[in-house]
């Protein structure tokens, strides 16, 4: 699971443009990480300008989800993520993110504004906070111990059947040891008759 891209936009009345973002193109080779992050702009402006506002979306491409927020203010935001990534918890960034810039950015600064003059330098610790959703996320760290759970009681039932077929070897000896013992005792009561002193 990975994230490789978080953008803020603008889409105005004619076109779309980046206020500010943040990449993640580690795991691609030196000579790409440019074209890839070049790539990831366009593909975000591009999204958004073909989304509706007060929508949201996923758009699959190869390996990769786009996942959209546009507000009805026109404010908007894209993730970039694998498809491994929940959805859920994208969609749970791009709300908390655009919030925070509504807030800390002036409306008045959106229109006109450009990664080089907007002042908001939260994208980069969010973008690394999320790159494991189980860390970031409440609710996937629930869902996490709860798949754990589930296989730790899984394995628990499974040894316990084992243990269960053992014990019913023990069982069945012990019924046969019964048997024999109670022979025995016959047999050693039969022999014993004879020496009986009155």
């Amino acid at each position: 699971m990975k994230l490789y891209s978080l953008s803020v936009l603008y889409k105005g009345e004619n076109k779309v443009h980046l206020l500010k973002s943040a990449y993640d193109v580690s795991s691609f080779s030196f000579f790409q990480r440019s074209s890839v992050q070049e790539f990831m702009t366009f593909t975000s402006q591009l999204i958004v300008e073909r989304s509706d506002k007060g929508s949201r979306s996923s758009v699959k491409e190869q390996e990769y989800l786009c996942h959209v927020y546009v507000r009805n203010d026109s404010l908007a935001g894209v993730v970039i993520a694998d498809n491994e990534y929940p959805p859920r918890v994208c969609f749970t960034l791009l709300e908390k993110v655009l919030e925070e810039f509504s807030t800390q950015v002036d409306r008045i600064d959106w229109p006109s504004g450009s990664p080089a003059t907007i002042q908001y330098n939260a994208l980069d610790s969010y973008l690394s906070k999320y790159q494991n959703p189980r860390d970031a996320d409440p609710m996937s760290k629930v869902q996490a111990e709860l798949d754990e759970t589930k296989i730790v009681l899984h394995n628990t039932m499974e040894s316990l059947l084992q243990r269960g077929e053992k014990l019913d070897d023990l069982v069945s000896k012990s019924e046969v040891l019964g048997t024999q013992s109670k022979a025995f005792y016959k047999t050693a009561r039969k022999q014993n008759s004879c020496c009986d002193i009155m």
